[in-house]
């Protein structure tokens, strides 16, 4: 295994890294984040339902339904439970009736009667008859049917070759028993999602207002001047609901394939007598199934052969205990997992007449899911919500107070309002337009697209890692991977191509060469030939044409001995039936090797293992000479281990193929007892030792990963490959928990490590305040890909039981994909950035200006309509623009985002307060010494206040689209590297440039404003175009590196309690 490390500087300061909090509280605080702040949750992977509760019950929110659309439904998630425990108890309830049947059987034994089989249709029988021996575990039902040999002639299938698998013969099995799928619960149409943007507090009060403008004006004004107030504003709020629910819907729609793809696992079946890889909607009753460790039951069937075949039945039944099948217990149970062993199966139930479908069918799919950054955004928008409400208060009382004191004044400076003189009519009409305005600051202060700012960027950045290889399970972990300090890699497949061949033998006492000349030791080459077609999980498929290619299958190495197999002239097929397979003790991680006992035509029991080279040659104890002669082992131990040592330093994977001869009364014949039997692995004969190629940390030879690591630039040269740089997994598994921590940082390498090893190292790195990625594609590595803060799972040789405990599926099985994650992750983080930063100085600009003028004059520049256009530019559009920037390289030359630092970095405040303090400072100024500026001290006043607040509205927008540009890179002087390239920012740029132009040159009527001359458009124009040059100057600026925010708390904390931390750490 090797590690990727973030940069250094932080890897050597992980004692004071800001992200790891103090180290007292470390290992506790590592997932639940800081218990005093709700919106403070480090890690979503593993938080508990009560702590997901409590933020939500924090965050002010005025759409409950828009803002948590992506989070966790918690109410759906405990009826979630509650049905999965109704099936399981179902399942439970069947399986004890089953039981009690068994045991009610066995007291008397009656023959048994051949059921009548129904005729008509395709098959002699039916999916009832099918259902009711798989779901009750009908042992009794299946004996009368002639057990699984007799159900497969009733199916029409060949045990060996399985269905023959043309188009025709595969319709009328879907025909006749159904197709692999259930039916999915219907996604969300675009209506509802205009009814959740509808359901807004702030939008309702605004609606309305317009009805209730609507009405006065159409009374006190007539029909046809009096609708233009109150149908302005209905329109702005329809068009903000229709643009939003656009967005939401077209997000959903993304989400939904997102599931599909993840959904759709694919799978080896044997069809025609080969095995073909195919999606699981596709198999059909009486497919034959081969079954793996880790893989996935994808279907109900009965076992045909197992080898110490243990299924994982916990999904199905509650209980975490795995299951042994057999003769005496055939049934397998779609959605288990294979736990142990291999084994062959039966489809006999497939899609809603199978348990795993009925659950499937009857839960909604929830994409809900809170990520660490949903959270924190769900804060800043509180915050940012409880300032702009706190500000509309003030604006609203401010507005009213002056109103009905009379100090707001006519254009022609008449009182507004009289007391006594003015009509009811008109004075409600006054107060609905100052209420109108308050509510509108509260639309754009309260910022409820910040949290789907968030999805939608993730949203964009799944479907874009789609396709770069890689399928985000979890939406966090998309964000997560910006912060990634460690990358954890297996080598083999992931930093290395996943295609072998072997290219050095040794055999005979000697190295052969080629590898496969083994022409001349006749019995060497026949038990080689018997050892590589029987001990194997692989196989090859010879097509009817001497001629074509033979098709071999199975892992990688299984692949390449197979193939050197056929160059030493195994004949598969013959090979296999030449002796029968008594016993399999499957290839596991832990014991690196696998063995199998054959007995032979001559009734002889050979024992044959494979596995890591130094492994198996430590068990033996003779080899086979150049004459075919059986020889002490002795000396030529040492010439073994140096080929071995020969072979890992040129990086090749070293494979031992031994045998030996068993006693065949030792061999238990109870059924119980062989299922049990460990396959004797002492005095060993040695065959051959094999180096494969690797042409593509880890389970290979230390020497190998030395060689490879070197090779990655993971080690910088052979010098460096020293402890603890590299280090072996049982070196590193005999540390204490103390030792582990303190030599975690250093270890680059780790060869020979089996999957607890990585898991030791993952909490180790983590305690140490990294944020730990781990690669793996084993059923072992499960524990490590759970406890990483991301796993990543290999979508070609990973098994399906990684791929659940995974958050990502790298589906190339190549590094270069995971390090295309680490881009997204970091561009998933800077976009959100660049959308706050844009977002929050729209709106400081926006409730600064309208409250100083309001305060002063009475008076507000920016009306309701024109403050919803703004809302719509800073919240939908924005979010668009901005949160679908692509990665770039120098996202990659930062340092890791530290779990806890600040959202809003020192950089993006200054940013931010600079372009907030130009645009308050030039509109106030307009707003209050316009006229004169303007030069319209000779026009009427009505029509100078318009130009004026027109003037005003149309450069404080044009002033955030050029902002947007500046948002685009808060760190960096050339604003403009790569824009051409993201049309979507080009497109949002160009359609709110022409909206602004037609509302202000033909709208004038629904927005209050007029039209402008070329030479105040061009003020407007200067007035933004100013914001490039002085986000420049701002840059040159310096920012101190602490963030603001403990600045802030060190001040407020007295030394006392600075020592006591200090002490306590």
């Amino acid at each position: 295994m090797s590690f990727l490390n973030g940069s250094s500087p932080r890897r050597h300061a992980a004692e004071s890294d800001i992200e790891a909090g103090p180290s007292a509280r470390r290992s506790a605080d590592l997932d639940d984040g800081d218990f005093s702040d709700p919106f403070d949750i480090a890690r979503t992977k593993n938080a508990s339902i009560e702590r997901l509760r409590r933020w939500r019950q924090a965050a002010l929110v005025l759409n409950a339904s828009r803002r948590f659309r992506y989070t966790l439904d918690l109410k759906k998630e405990e009826e979630k439970k509650q049905i999965l425990r109704k099936i399981r108890a179902h399942a439970q309830a069947i399986r004890a009736a089953y039981l009690f049947k068994a045991a009610g059987g066995e007291s008397r034994s009656e023959p048994i009667k051949p059921i009548p089989i129904p005729t008509g249709g395709e098959f002699p029988i039916g999916q009832e008859q099918l259902a009711s021996i798989s779901r009750e575990h009908d042992t009794a039902a299946l004996q009368q049917y002639g057990g699984v040999v007799g159900l497969s002639d009733l199916l029409k299938t060949n045990l060996e070759k399985g269905v023959h698998g043309d188009d025709a013969d595969l319709l009328k099995r879907k025909n006749a028993f159904g197709s692999n799928n259930y039916p999915r619960k219907k996604g969300r149409g675009f209506l509802m999602f205009m009814w959740d943007a509808c359901k807004d507090l702030t939008l309702v009060i605004l609606m309305i207002a317009a009805a209730a403008s609507l009405a006065l004006g159409i009374k006190s004004e007539g029909i046809k001047e009096g609708w233009y107030d109150g149908g302005s504003i209905a329109f702005a709020v329809i068009l903000v609901i229709v643009v939003t629910a656009i967005s939401d819907y077209k997000q959903s729609l993304q989400f939904r394939d997102l599931n599909e793809e993840k959904r759709n696992i694919h799978l080896e079946v044997i069809r025609g007598g080969r095995r073909v890889e195919i999606s699981i909607y596709d198999i059909v009753v009486g497919d034959v199934i081969p079954l793996n460790i880790g893989n996935q039951v994808p279907a109900d069937g009965i076992l045909i052969t197992g080898h110490s075949l243990a299924i994982d039945e916990s999904s199905m039944t509650g209980e975490s205990k795995i299951v042994h099948k057999d003769s005496k217990d055939p049934f397998l149970m779609s959605g288990c997992k294979v736990a142990d062993g291999s084994g062959i199966m039966l489809v006999t139930g497939v899609g809603i007449n199978t348990e795993w479908g009925l659950l499937m069918a009857s839960i909604s799919e929830d994409t809900g899911e809170e990520t660490p950054l949903q959270v924190r955004l769900n804060g800043v928008a509180t915050f940012i919500g409880i300032v702009g409400l706190s500000v509309a208060v003030v604006v609203l009382i401010v507005l009213l107070a002056r109103y009905f004191s009379g100090h707001t004044k006519n254009s022609d400076g008449s009182a507004q309002f009289t007391a006594g003189k003015t009509k009811v009519g008109d004075a409600i009409d006054g107060a609905i337009k100052i209420v109108t305005v308050a509510v509108t600051i509260v639309v754009v202060a309260v910022p409820e697209g910040l949290p789907l700012a968030v999805t939608l960027t993730l949203a964009y950045s799944m479907r874009k890692m789609m396709a770069d290889k890689a399928l985000v399970r979890r939406l966090s972990a998309c964000e997560t991977m910006g912060s990634a300090t460690t990358i954890c890699s297996d080598k083999t497949g992931t930093l290395t191509m996943n295609q072998m061949t072997v290219v050095e033998a040794y055999a005979g006492g000697m190295k052969i060469h080629p590898p496969h000349k083994l022409e001349s030791y006749p019995l060497l080459r026949s038990l080689l030939i018997e050892g590589v077609a029987q001990n194997t999980n692989g196989s090859v498929y010879a097509p009817e044409d001497a001629n074509d290619v033979k098709e071999v299958s199975g892992s990688p190495t299984e692949k390449a001995i197979l193939h050197w197999g056929l160059k030493l002239g195994m004949d598969f097929t013959a090979a296999r039936s030449e002796s029968s397979i008594i016993h399999v003790f499957p290839f596991n991680s832990e014991k690196k090797r696998g063995g199998v006992a054959l007995q032979t035509s001559d009734s002889d029991i050979h024992i044959h293992w494979k596995g890591a080279a130094e492994i198996v040659l430590a068990c033996c104890t003779g080899y086979i000479d150049a004459n075919d002669q059986l020889v002490e082992m002795d000396e030529k131990m040492t010439f073994f281990r140096k080929a071995i040592e020969d072979m890992a330093a040129d990086s090749l994977r070293c494979v031992a193929i031994a045998y030996r001869s068993y006693e065949k009364e030792k061999v238990p014949t109870n059924e119980d007892l062989l299922a049990h039997w460990s396959l004797p692995e002492d005095d060993l004969i040695l065959l051959a030792i094999v180096g494969l190629k690797v042409r593509m940390v880890t389970g290979d030879n230390v020497k190998t990963a030395k060689a490879i690591a070197v090779e990655c630039g993971i080690l910088g040269s052979y010098a460096d490959a020293t402890e603890p740089n590299i280090i072996e997994g049982k070196t590193f598994r005999g540390l204490s928990d103390a030792q582990r921590d303190e030599i975690a940082d250093m270890i680059s390498v780790m060869g020979r490590s089996s999957p607890n090893d990585k898991l030791l190292l993952v909490q180790s790195l983590r305690r140490k305040g990294h944020v730990v990625a781990v690669t793996g594609d084993g059923t072992n590595d499960a524990p490590a890909l759970h406890e990483a803060d991301i796993g990543l799972a290999m979508g070609i040789q990973g098994t399906e039981v990684a791929k659940e405990s995974s958050d990502i599926i790298i589906l190339d099985d190549n590094f270069s994909s995971v390090v295309k994650v680490v881009r997204w992750g970091r561009s998933v983080y800077a976009n959100i950035q660049k959308f706050i930063q844009f977002q929050l100085t729209v709106n400081v600009a926006a409730l600064v200006i309208n409250v100083v003028a309001a305060v002063s004059s009475g008076d507000v520049p920016l009306n309701a309509v024109q403050l919803l256009w703004v809302n719509l530019i800073m919240d939908t559009l924005g979010a668009l623009a901005l949160a679908t920037e692509p990665p770039t390289d120098h996202l990659m030359d930062r340092p890791p985002v530290g779990r806890r630092e600040p959202l809003i970095t020192n950089i993006m405040w200054r940013n931010l307060l600079i372009q907030a303090m130009y645009q308050v400072s030039v509109l106030l100024v307009l707003n209050f010494r316009g006229r004169s500026i303007l030069g319209l001290s000779h026009d009427k006043n009505d029509h100078a206040i318009k130009v004026k607040n027109t003037l005003i509205f149309n450069a404080f927008v044009l002033c955030q689209i050029f902002n947007e540009f500046n948002a685009r890179k808060p760190d960096e002087y050339n604003i403009f590297k790569g824009v051409t390239k993201n049309y979507l920012f080009m497109g949002i740029i160009g359609l709110t440039v022409v909206l602004q132009i037609v509302i202000v040159e033909f709208l004038g009527k629904f927005t209050s404003t007029v039209r402008l001359n070329w030479k105040q458009w061009l003020i407007c124009v200067v007035i933004g175009i100013i914001s490039w040059p002085l986000a420049v100057i701002g840059k040159l600026i310096p920012v101190p590196t602490t963030p603001i925010k403990n600045v802030f708390t060190k001040c407020g904390t007295s030394g006392s309690g600075r020592k006591e931390r200090e002490e306590s750490q």
